[in-house]
Order: structure tokens, then sequence, then C-alpha cells
């Protein structure tokens, strides 16, 4: 996949009518509060872009996973958090098709926002239904930019439907940020280059695991998916989280890395319990003596000092997974402490979205951290060397005239 894209400052958008997909999927809380605005201010550069160029801006965006029409999942809040970033009003349109929207849509003027209501109310939106995009179609586009990495690993009707029918489009500045950072500095890193994967499983982590391996000069690994490679390594686990087909895979793995002159770092310790349970005993153990019937759910005090001495001559580092199950306050203490470690390293430090992004900003080191992704998803797939359909849809930079 080609990820040199035409992006918003390649075309000529003065005075013309925008629809620019964004990612407001932001988390809220029971009283429909916004707990974490960061996908908002991310598309606030390419939004900004636009204003000052004198365009007209459509703002499109999914929320959650509804079904169906639910109040719940609105994006009437995020109008006005928007609002207030921005400094300027923010229209906002009770559905995101229909004859009130595109009337709506037909009168703006140069520099007006609107905002559509949540694209998922319409199940075309995920179905990437042609009857659907089609409507989105009616409200007055002259050009199509696309700056919602998150969704780019979907086949979405505002994503890959509308950039079809829309002759002039381009990537956002968030999107061009998001595939230069991920893309280029993992092809081409100031080295030495660190990889830290984390997460449940090794399934889940296979293909970003075999597209690194070329570049990386050591790998750190922790989260559930080191109890995989401990066990594929001779040592008994007691009930924590193995995924039993993936041992060959893992020993594998291991052999190849060392083959290769890659250091290959695993926990030496780790904090145990009898069951997830919150208020169940824990303790902190040497991983050849985890207790019969407990099980791992973080990395204890001797690996973090591993991992961060690890750390301490990178240049660059990827971050992808926790290093525990961090969600508990008992343990968090493993990612929160290789959060502190990232972020202190004098390296280029990239955290690859979803939970990771999550335990940093939990850890106060958002700061501190070179480029945080807004996308989970889309930022695996992406380090695995995959095409995103949100992307390759849009023109390459070689096609422009």
């Amino acid at each position: 996949m080609n990820t040199d894209k035409i992006t918003i400052e390649d075309i000529d958008i003065k005075g013309k009518q925008l629809f620019i997909r964004v990612d407001f999927n932001v988390p809220l809380d029971d009283n429909l509060n916004i707990t974490d605005d960061t996908r908002i201010r991310s598309a606030l550069p390419t939004i900004n872009y636009a204003i000052d160029e004198g365009a007209s801006i459509i703002l499109a965006s999914h929320l959650g996973r509804p079904n169906g029409v639910d109040p719940r999942f609105s994006l009437a809040p995020l109008a006005k958090r928007l609002q207030r970033l921005l400094g300027k009003d923010v229209l906002f349109a009770d559905d995101c098709i229909g004859p009130q929207t595109e009337t709506m849509a037909r009168n703006l003027k140069p520099g007006e926002i609107l905002l559509l209501e949540n694209l998922r109310f319409h199940p075309g939106e995920q179905k990437n239904d042609a009857a659907f995009a089609r409507s989105l179609t009616k409200l007055r586009l002259d050009v199509y930019i696309n700056d919602a990495f998150g969704t780019a690993h979907r086949e979405h009707a505002s994503t890959i439907g509308l950039a079809k029918l829309t002759q002039s489009k381009a990537c956002g500045f968030l999107m061009k940020k998001e595939i230069t950072y991920l893309v280029r500095a993992v092809s081409s890193p100031a080295r030495p280059f660190v990889a830290i994967l984390g997460g449940a499983k090794v399934s889940g982590k296979i293909g970003v695991i075999e597209n690194l391996g070329p570049n990386v000069d050591k790998v750190i690994v922790g989260g559930g998916m080191a109890f995989t490679f401990l066990k594929a390594s001779g040592i008994d686990v007691g009930n924590s989280l193995v995924e039993d087909s993936m041992l060959d895979f893992a020993r594998e793995i291991m052999q190849n890395a060392i083959a290769r002159g890659i250091k290959f770092y695993l926990p030496v310790d780790c904090v145990v319990a009898a069951s997830k349970d919150p208020s169940a005993e824990a303790k902190s153990v040497p991983v050849q003596e985890i207790p019969k019937g407990w099980m791992g759910l973080d990395i204890g005090r001797a690996s973090v000092h591993l991992f961060t001495e690890a750390l301490a001559n990178a240049k660059t580092i990827l971050w992808n997974g926790p290093m525990g199950l961090f969600e508990v306050d008992a343990y968090s203490r493993g990612t929160s402490a290789i959060a502190h470690a990232v972020a202190t390293a004098y390296a280029l430090t990239i955290v690859g979205g979803g939970e990771t992004a999550m335990a940093v900003h939990q850890a106060n080191e958002s700061e501190n951290i070179s480029f945080i992704s807004t996308g989970g998803g889309a930022a695996l797939q992406l380090l695995e060397g995959k095409a995103l359909p949100g992307l390759s849809v849009l023109p390459d930079m070689e096609n422009l005239h």
C-alpha cells in the first residue's frame, strides 16, 4: 500500500464546501460527559486550516456502537466541546442525511461549521451501503477529506463509499501524521529501535511481531501474552492466560530473534493472584514460582527494572499493549512504570493507540510521548504492514497534477 497520500494542503479548498470525516469517538461517562477529548483536539489542525482557507465545513463521525437511533450516542455534547475548543459557533444537524440536513448544508457560508449527528444511527454506514453514501453526497460537498485514522481500517460508507463518489479527495493532517509516524518511523527508525508489546494475546499481535521482526533491535514482551512465551520456554505459569495453540509460534519467534541478534526480554517476576477479583490476595513472585492455581496479572518490580534498563539507550521506542490488567488498580503499577520509563527516555516514542494510549493517559504521561496514535485497530493493522481501506481509497501523491 502506498502511504504517500495527497493531503488537504495539496488541493485547492478556497471557498469550497468540505466533507471532513473525523473520528470523534470519544469516551463518555454515565452522565454523557466527555472524559477525554484527545480525538477532538487531534482534528483541530485540519478544521482550523479549512476555516483559514475560507471553506465551509461539514464534519461527520460515529460515536460508540448504537443499535439504531440512541440518544446516549448523540454527538450533540461534542458540538458544544468543539465550539469551546475552536472559540466559534458550531451548527448541529439532528441527522446526518435527509432534507433538513441538506438545507443546513446548502446554506453554509465560508468559515461555518456543521457537525452531523452520529453516522451509525443509520445501518447503511457500517454496511458501506451505496444508497446511504449517495445520500451523503446530497449535502453539497465539493471536497472529501478523511482525517479519521481510527476508522481507516473499516470499510464503511463514510470512509469508502463516499470517497469513491467524490472526485476531489485527500487526507487531513492527523491522518498524514499517523502514517508518517507509524510507517516511516518503523521502516527506517533511529537505532536502537525497541518494540514493547503487551496486551492479552499473542494471536492478536502475530502480524505486528512478524512485520517488525526485521527492523527491531530489542523486543520487550509483557501483559498476558508474556505467559505464552514463558510457557513456551518451559516455565509452569499456573493459571495465567496462555494460548496453547501459539506455543510453537512463540518458540519460533524467540529462536529467530536470537539467531538475528535481537535481544528478547520477558518478565522475570510478576504479580499473581488466585483470581482477577480486585479484592483477592496478590503477591509478587519470580516467574518460575507462580503458585499452582494462581495467575499472573502484572509484571513485577524486577521486570520493570529490567525493561527500564533495556530502554535506556533506545533512540526509537514503539509501545503497543499494556503490561498487565491495568484497569484494576492493584495490577496497574507495571504498566504505569513502563509509561514513565518510555516518557523519560531520550528517544522518539510512539504509542500505538487503544488501551496503551489509555494507560499513558492514566499515568499522566501523555504530554511526554512524541506521538500517541488515535486509532487502536487501525494502528495495529498498519504496524502489521496491511493496507487500510480508508487510506487506500485516497489518491497517491504521484497522481497529483
